[in-house]
C-alpha cells in the first residue's frame, strides 16, 4: 500500500456519485471499511510489479498479434506511471487511471478542487464502473464500448484480481501533499556535517537568489492559457501562483543520528521535495530517508551517490566517484588487453570518498582477473604518508590516486611512479588540480563532465546570472549544478499546473529532462523510468602542458 495515503482513503466509485462523496470513499458493492489492506497490497503488486495474488506473473496479449506482456513488462506502471496520471508514448497520450480520474462521475469537475488538470485526461469520456473497468482490462474496450489503443494489452485477471487492482487505484487519488499550501511550495536543501564550507556557501548563494528571483516574478498565466483545459478542467489549472520557500536542513553529529534529525525537520517544516544539497562520502542515510518518506530528492552535490536499483525518489546528475571508477576500470582493461597490467595500486585517505571509489574499482578489476592492492592513508595533515605509500608503486603496473587537492599538491617526485597513473578529477579539483609538473605528463584524470571547451555555451548562462546577481563563484561546478537543478525543478513545476503530486513531479521531470539544452557541465541529461543518474559517462583527460588548466581528451566520451 502507498504509505502516503491511509487505507481509509481508498476511494473507488461505482457509477455516478457526487464528487464530494468520492473524497469520503465509495466501493463497488460495499464501503471503504470493507477494503482489506491485503487487497490493496495485492493490487499494488499487480500494478507495480506485474505479480498476481497467486504469485504467478501477470499475462496479457496485445491486439493484432503484438508482443505478449508478461510479469514486470506488463505491469500497469510501465505506461500509466507510479502516480497513475499517465504518460506519452510518442504521439499517443496514455490517460490517467488513478481512481479519482478513472471513476469520475459525469459532469463532475467544474473548478474541480480534488481533480487537478492532467493533459492526457479525456474529459468527455463516460466514467468507468467496476464492470466496465473489468471489461477494459480483459477485452480492451473502454467505458463507452470503443476499442482501446493497441498498446493496451488484454489481461487475464480473475474477479478477485480486478477488485484488488481497483482498490489500489483508489489509493492513487489526489491527496494533500506535505509542504504544499494554497500559497506556498516548501522545499528543503540538506547539508551534511562533512561538507566543504566553501561549497556550502556557494550552493546556498545560488539557492537563495534563485528562490528570491522566482518569488519576485510569480507565474501569472493569461486568461487564454487559463482556459486551455476546456470543459471540466478549465478552472482547475493554475489556481494559485504559489511562492517558493526554502528550508536549510543542516545535519550534525554521526551519520547514525541523521535520520532522526531529518524526521524532526520534516515534522516541524514539511516540504514537498529536496532540491540540491551537499555531502561528501556518506549520503545513504539521506537517500534512504527520502525513499521511505516518498520525498523527491533532486540532484544533490555528493561525491558518492547511492546506487540502489529500483529506488524512485532520489535523482543524481551522475554517480560521482563511482562513475570515475568505472572510467578508470575500462581504461585499465584496455591496457591489460595488450598484456601490460599485472597489478594495480590504489592510494586514498581513510574516511574520505576515495574509500568507496577504490572499493568499486577493485571489484571491477578483480572481475577482470587483475590483482589490486590498496593503501589507506591515515587521517592527518596533507602529504602525510604519501612518500611511504608511493614506495610500493614501483612494482605496480598502474597507480590510482583518490586524493584531495592538498594531498595532490604534496605529491613527491614521480620517479617511482609506474607509467600508467590515474587520478580522480572530482576529488582532485578537475582542471584546477594542483598536480606537480613531473606528474602531469603521465597522469590521466577521470573527468565525468563535458570538456571545458565544449561546455562553454551551456555554462555561460548560469555564470552570467551569477555575475548579474553578484554571486561570488567560489565552487563553479557545484554552483552551476545547483542552478541547473533549480531550473529543472521550475520548468517541471510549470508544466504540472496545479497537480503537485510528488510521484508526478519525478515522472514529469524524467520526461522533460532530455529535451533541455541548458545542461551545464554535462553534454546531455536524460532519465528513463527506473534510472537514478542523468549523465552516464565521461572522459579520461590529461593536462596539455606542465602549467595551466588546458586539458586534452585521451579518447572520446565513454560510458562504462
Amino acid at each position: 500500500m502507498n504509505p502516503r495515503r491511509p487505507l481509509a482513503a481508498v476511494l473507488v466509485l461505482a457509477g455516478a456519485i457526487a464528487a464530494a462523496n468520492w473524497a469520503a470513499g465509495g466501493i463497488p458493492g460495499g464501503d471503504a471499511s470493507q477494503i482489506e489492506e491485503s487487497e490493496v497490497k495485492a493490487g499494488e503488486a499487480i500494478y507495480l510489479r506485474g505479480v498476481l495474488p497467486s504469485g504467478a506473473p501477470l499475462e496479457g496479449v496485445r491486439q493484432g498479434g503484438g508482443l505478449d506482456a508478461k510479469g514486470a513488462q506488463g505491469a500497469c506502471v510501465g505506461c500509466h506511471q507510479r502516480s497513475g496520471l499517465g504518460s506519452d508514448e510518442g504521439s499517443i497520450k496514455i490517460p490517467p487511471i488513478a481512481g479519482a480520474y478513472l471513476f469520475r462521475p459525469a459532469g463532475v469537475g467544474t473548478d474541480a478542487p480534488d481533480l487537478p488538470y492532467v493533459a492526457s485526461m479525456r474529459i468527455d469520456r463516460t466514467p468507468y464502473t467496476d464492470a466496465t473497468f473489468a471489461r477494459a482490462i480483459r477485452e480492451g474496450v473502454d467505458s463507452a464500448g470503443k476499442p482501446l489503443s493497441f498498446l493496451m494489452p488484454r489481461f487475464r485477471l480473475s474477479d478477485a484480481d480486478v477488485r484488488a487492482l481497483i482498490a489500489y487505484l483508489g489509493t492513487l487519488a489526489p491527496s494533500r501533499v506535505p509542504g504544499v499550501t494554497a500559497t506556498t511550495l516548501h522545499f528543503a536543501t540538506i547539508v551534511t556535517p562533512d561538507a566543504d564550507p566553501v561549497k556550502r556557501e556557494g550552493m546556498l548563494d545560488v539557492l537563495n537568489n534563485f528562490f528570491a528571483e522566482k518569488n519576485s516574478f510569480p507565474f501569472a498565466p493569461s486568461p487564454r492559457f487559463r482556459t486551455r483545459g476546456a470543459g471540466i478542467y478549465g478552472k482547475s489549472m493554475y489556481r494559485a501562483n504559489r511562492r517558493w520557500k526554502l528550508q536549510i536542513w543542516n545535519l550534525t553529529g554521526p551519520a547514525a543520528s541523521w535520520r532522526a534529525q531529518l524526521a524532526a525537520d520534516m515534522a516541524k517544516d514539511p516540504v514537498m521535495a529536496v532540491i540540491s544539497g551537499l555531502g561528501r562520502d556518506d549520503w545513504a542515510p539521506i537517500h534512504d530517508f527520502c525513499e521511505q518518506e516518498h520525498l523527491p530528492c533532486l540532484f544533490p552535490n555528493v561525491d558518492v551517490p547511492v546506487v540502489a536499483p529500483g529506488d524512485f525518489y532520489s535523482l543524481y546528475f551522475s554517480d560521482g566517484v563511482l562513475l570515475e571508477a568505472g572510467l578508470i576500470a575500462k581504461a585499465i582493461d584496455g591496457i591489460d588487453a595488450r598484456g601490460r597490467v599485472r597489478s594495480v595500486l590504489q592510494i586514498y585517505r581513510a574516511g574520505d570518498s576515495g574509500v568507496a571509489a577504490a572499493a568499486a574499482l577493485a571489484k571491477a578489476l578483480k572481475r577482470m582477473g587483475i590483482p589490486v592492492h590498496g593503501h589507506a592513508l591515515a587521517a592527518g595533515r596533507p602529504g602525510q604518508g604519501l612518500a611511504q605509500a608511493l614506495r610500493g608503486a614501483s612494482s605496480a603496473d598502474a597507480l590510482v590516486l583518490w586524493l584531495r587537492p592538498a594531498d595532490v599538491a604534496a605529491l613527491p617526485g614521480a620517479s617511482a611512479a609506474p607509467p600508467n597513473v590515474f587520478m580522480s578529477g572530482l576529488m582532485g579539483g578537475l582542471e584546477g588540480a594542483p598536480l606537480p609538473p613531473t606528474w602531469r605528463s603521465r597522469t590521466l584524470l577521470a573527468y565525468p563532465f563535458d570538456l571545458p571547451q565544449r561546455r562553454i555555451a551551456r555554462v555561460d548562462f548560469p555564470l552570467g546570472w551569477f555575475s548579474f546577481l553578484h554571486i561570488p563563484v567560489v565552487a563553479e561546478a557545484v554552483q552551476v549544478n545547483t542552478y541547473i537543478a533549480c531550473g529543472v525543478l521550475a520548468e517541471t513545476l510549470n508544466g504540472m499546473a496545479d497537480n503537485v503530486d510528488r510521484d508526478y513531479l519525478v515522472e514529469q521531470l524524467e520526461d522533460m529532462l532530455e529535451h533541455r539544452y541548458l545542461t551545464g557541465y554535462f553534454p546531455r541529461l536524460a532519465l528513463a523510468p527506473g534510472q537514478s543518474f542523468a549523465s552516464k559517462g565521461g572522459y579520461l583527460v590529461r593536462f596539455a602542458a606542465p602549467k595551466g588548466t588546458a586539458l586534452l581528451a585521451d579518447g572520446g566520451w565513454t560510458v562504462p
